[in-house]
C-alpha cells in the first residue's frame, strides 16, 4: 500500500516543542457561577473576605467565661471560688454583663465572649455551690489567656485575601467561600474538548456486534479523562473511514470547540484518512509520528492556534499519548497546574505534641528543604479554622501512642486531593496586606506561590534552614534604633520591600492618645502573639507596664482591628491600611520596614528576579501598593 503519512519522526520533547509553537494553550476565558456549581472550578479572581471570621471571640466548648488570672493556682486539691453571674450566653446572643474578676459567666460552645472575659474553663473542671442569685462556682483547674477560645478575624479577617486566582475549588474552599458568605464568583471557563473515534470496525456500547468489528473504548476513556482534567467533553460520535464525513464533522467541531481529538486513522496505511483531513487545516499538520512506545503514530495538529490531535487508536497507545501531550494542554487551558503525587516522604520541620491515646491527623504545608527532601510544616489556628484545612498540602497520622514527633523525623504526607502543588516561591514569615497583592502579581506571571504565616523570627530561621526563598520580615533593633539589616544572618542578602505605618487603633469616638489610655485603668488593649514583629514593638512601648488585655494575643492584625471595633477591646496597635478597612481611629507610631530576608544561593531563582523587576521604580505592583497607603522606597 502506498504510505501517505509519516513526514518523520522526531523525539517526544521536539514534538512538544513544535507543537506548542503553533497552539494557544492559555486559559480560555471567565465565567461566573453560583458557589453552588462552584466544585471542580478554578478561580479567575483573588478572593477577599468581606466578614471577619470567626465574627467574634467565641468559645469552643461548654463552660464559663472568666479571667484566667482568678484560676491561678486552681486544682482538684486547693479549688478556687468564682460568684457566678446572672447572664448565661447561648449560641446566637451577644452578652450584656462584662465579667469583672472574681465572676463567671456560663457560656455555651460557639458563645460569644463576653467583655472582660479571657478563657473559658469547660463544665468538667467545675461545680456549682448555691441556688438562685447566690451562686458560686468551683472552678478546679487552671486557664491561660486564649484557653477554649476562637478569636475573631484570626482565621479569616475582613479585607484578607483568602483564595488566590488559579486556586482549584475543592471542598475545603467552598467551605471558605461559605464561611465569607460568597455566592458568586468568576471561574475559568472549561474548555470545551470534541471527540471524534473514526473507523469502520468501530461500534458504540450496546449496540449489535458482529465479527471483526471493536467497541469503542476510546470515545469513553477520553471523555472522562477530559472531565478528571477540567475540561469538558462534547462525545460526537463515530464516524466510518470517509473523507468527506471526516471533513464535515472536524469542522463542525472546530465551530464551537477549544480542542478537537480524533481517535484512529493516524497510521501509515491509505484507509487512515484523519490525516488528510486535519493536513487541510491552517496551518495543520506539525508533527505526524513520535518515537514512543507506544504512541509512534500520534498526530499533533492545529487549526488557527487550536489544537487538534489524531490518537492512535489502540486504546493503550491513545491514553498515554492523551496524559503524554493533551493532559497538560488541558489543564493548562482550564487554569489547572501538573498533576503530582498521592503520597509524599518528608521530614518534620517543628517538634509536634501530640495527646496520647489518640490517633492525631495533624495538617501540615510542604516545602523543600535543601538537601532536596520536603519539610513538613504543622498548620496552626486550631481545629475550628476553616483556612487552616483549606491551605494545607496533606496530613502525617501521628500513632496513639505517640506523644511527641521530633523536628527532623521522618513521616509520610498523605496529600489532600490528588496532587502537591509546586511552588515557584516559598514564602514563610510574618504577613501583611502588601505581600497579598505582591503573590497576586506573580501569580499573575505565572509564578505559583506558598505563603506560610509564621511571624518575623520564623521566618527568619526558616530562610536560615534554606527552607524557603522569601521571609518577609519587620524587626526593629532597640540598640541602633535600625529595622531588619541587624538581624540578617550569614548568608543572608536583603531584599528591600516598602514602608508600613503601625500605630494605635481605636473606635473613632476615641479622643485620647496612647498614654491617657495607658493612664485608664478602664481602657482595655488587645496585644499580638509572641514572636511577631508588632508584638516586638508593643513590648518596647509598654516597658514593664500589663494594662488591661495584656495576655489577650491573637495573631494577625485582621483580629487586632476586630476586637477594637467589636469594642471587645479599646486600643491596639495594627499596621494603618487594617485600620482603614475596619473604620477605626488611627495613631500613627512609627513606619517600620517590611522587607524580604533571601538566602544568597536563591537570589537568582526566576521568581525573584521577576519580584525584583515588580518592585522597580514605575511599576504597577509599587502603583497598588501606593494606593493601599504602603510606601515602596526609590532604591
Amino acid at each position: 500500500m502506498k504510505q501517505t503519512q509519516f513526514l518523520d519522526v522526531i523525539d517526544r520533547d521536539e514534538a512538544e516543542r513544535r507543537w506548542r509553537e503553533v497552539i494557544d494553550f492559555s486559559p480560555v476565558g471567565v465565567e461566573t457561577v453560583s458557589l453552588e456549581d462552584a466544585l471542580g472550578r478554578v478561580l479567575a479572581e483573588d478572593v477577599r473576605a468581606e466578614v471577619d471570621v470567626p465574627g467574634f471571640d467565641r468559645s469552643n466548648m461548654d463552660g464559663f467565661a472568666v479571667h484566667a488570672e482568678d484560676t491561678f493556682g486552681a486544682s482538684e486539691e486547693r479549688p478556687i471560688r468564682l460568684n457566678l453571674n446572672r447572664e448565661t450566653i447561648p449560641t446566637g446572643v451577644s452578652p450584656k454583663e462584662e465579667v469583672v474578676r472574681g465572676t463567671a459567666t456560663m457560656i455555651a460552645t460557639g458563645g460569644m465572649l463576653p467583655r472582660g472575659a479571657d478563657a473559658v474553663v469547660p463544665v468538667e473542671m467545675t461545680d456549682i455551690e448555691g441556688e438562685g442569685d447566690e451562686q458560686t462556682l468551683i472552678v478546679r483547674g487552671a486557664r491561660v489567656p486564649g484557653a477554649a477560645l476562637s478569636f475573631a478575624g484570626t482565621d479569616m479577617g475582613r479585607g484578607e485575601t483568602v483564595l488566590f486566582a488559579g486556586t482549584k475549588l475543592t471542598s475545603r474552599e467552598t467551605g471558605v467561600l461559605a464561611a465569607i458568605g460568597r455566592n458568586e464568583l468568576e471561574v475559568q471557563r472549561r474548555p470545551r474538548v470534541a471527540i471524534l473515534s473514526t473507523g469502520d470496525e468501530i461500534v458504540q456500547p450496546g449496540e449489535i456486534m458482529r465479527p471483526g468489528l471493536v467497541y469503542d473504548s476510546n470515545g469513553r476513556i477520553l471523555a472522562d479523562a477530559v472531565r478528571e482534567l477540567g475540561g469538558e467533553p462534547e462525545f460526537l460520535g463515530a464516524f466510518r473511514d470517509d473523507v468527506d464525513a471526516l471533513r464535515t464533522a472536524l469542522h463542525r467541531a472546530l465551530e464551537d470547540a477549544d480542542i478537537v481529538l480524533l481517535s484512529g486513522g493516524t497510521s501509515k496505511g491509505e484507509g487512515d484518512l484523519n490525516g488528510i483531513v486535519v493536513s487541510e487545516l491552517e496551518p495543520g499538520v506539525a508533527v505526524h509520528g513520535v518515537a514512543l512506545k507506544p504512541g509512534k503514530p500520534i498526530c499533533l495538529a492545529s487549526h488557527h492556534g487550536r489544537p487538534v490531535v489524531i490518537l492512535p487508536g489502540f486504546p493503550t497507545s491513545a491514553i498515554f499519548t492523551f496524559h503524554e501531550f493533551v493532559a497538560p494542554v488541558i489543564r493548562n487551558m482550564a487554569g489547572l497546574p501538573v498533576e503530582e503525587r498521592d503520597e509524599v516522604p518528608a521530614r518534620m520541620a517543628q517538634q509536634v505534641v501530640s495527646e496520647r491515646g489518640r490517633l492525631e491527623y495533624l495538617l501540615v504545608g510542604l516545602v523543600e528543604s535543601p538537601d532536596g527532601g520536603l519539610r513538613a510544616y504543622p498548620m496552626g489556628k486550631g481545629s475550628g479554622s476553616v483556612t487552616t484545612f483549606s491551605r494545607a498540602d496533606g496530613f502525617v497520622r501521628v500513632g496513639r501512642n505517640t506523644e511527641i514527633v521530633e523536628a527532623d523525623a521522618d513521616v509520610r504526607v498523605t496529600l489532600i486531593g490528588a496532587e502537591l502543588p509546586v511552588a515557584d516561591m516559598i514564602v514563610i514569615g510574618s504577613h501583611c496586606a502588601g505581600l497579598d497583592v505582591i503573590a497576586s502579581e506573580l501569580a499573575r506571571e505565572g509564578f505559583r506561590l506558598k505563603v506560610l504565616a509564621v511571624g518575623s523570627h520564623g521566618g527568619l530561621a526558616a530562610a536560615a534552614r534554606g527552607e524557603c526563598d522569601l521571609a518577609p520580615f519587620h524587626l526593629l533593633d532597640p540598640e541602633t534604633g535600625t529595622y531588619n539589616t541587624p538581624f540578617l544572618s550569614e548568608g543572608m542578602r536583603l531584599l528591600p520591600g516598602y514602608r508600613r505605618m503601625q500605630g494605635v487603633a481605636t473606635r473613632t469616638s476615641e479622643t485620647r492618645d496612647l498614654e491617657a489610655l495607658l493612664a485608664d485603668p478602664n481602657a482595655r488593649m488587645v496585644n499580638r502573639n509572641r514572636g511577631s514583629g508588632t508584638r516586638v514593638l508593643i513590648d518596647e512601648l509598654l516597658g514593664d507596664r500589663k494594662p488591661p488585655g495584656f495576655p489577650y494575643e491573637p495573631r494577625s492584625h485582621y483580629a487586632v482591628a476586630a476586637a477594637v471595633a467589636q469594642e471587645r477591646a479599646d486600643w491596639g496597635v495594627t499596621i494603618e491600611t487594617v485600620a482603614e478597612q475596619a473604620g477605626l481611629r488611627f495613631l500613627p507610631l512609627t513606619a517600620e520596614h517590611y522587607d524580604f530576608a533571601v538566602p544568597a544561593d536563591r537570589w537568582d531563582r526566576p521568581a525573584l528576579v521577576a519580584l525584583r523587576r515588580l518592585l522597580e521604580p514605575g511599576s504597577e505592583l509599587r502603583e497598588r501598593l501606593a494606593a493601599m497607603g504602603f510606601e515602596v522606597p526609590s532604591e
